[in-house]
């Protein structure tokens, strides 16, 4: 394969893994499939492993029932995956701006890191978030 069929290949099996898990419901099930161990986590948030990701997740989907996620932008450098992301909890929410970042090795998603900001109704240059 060369490499740009894997980076290609790294992204199709990032955003297979973050619709599977937030938008389809299924966290359980993205893990499984995608996830390899040991998997790092670094969002404060959520330990290490499978099944903290697996929690975190399904608390909040369970909290916000309508929670979604929309990909703006995909981007993969080497074994890294950068996904931007517009998640919304209620439907007139105006939600957060994620940037998520995954490492993977042999095709399996290894680590994890994320910087999230809330979306403002108004921005100082007038130009949206995504």
């Amino acid at each position: 394969m060369t490499a740009r069929n894997v980076l290609d290949e790294n992204k199709r099996l990032v955003v297979e893994f973050y619709e599977l898990a937030i938008n389809q419901r299924k966290p359980a099930e993205a893990t499984r499939k995608y996830i390899e161990l040991p998997y790092r986590q670094h969002n404060p948030e959520v330990p290490d492993g499978p099944d903290g990701f697996i929690q975190f997740i399904g608390g909040m989907q369970k909290q916000h029932p309508k929670l979604k996620v929309a990909i703006s932008k995909v981007l993969a450098d080497g074994d890294l995956v950068v996904l931007h992301v517009h998640l919304t909890r209620e439907p007139d929410d105006t939600g957060l701006a994620i940037a998520e970042f995954f490492r993977l090795k042999d095709a399996k998603i290894i680590e994890h890191w994320d910087v999230v900001q809330p979306v403002p109704a108004t921005t100082a240059s007038g130009n949206s978030m995504f």
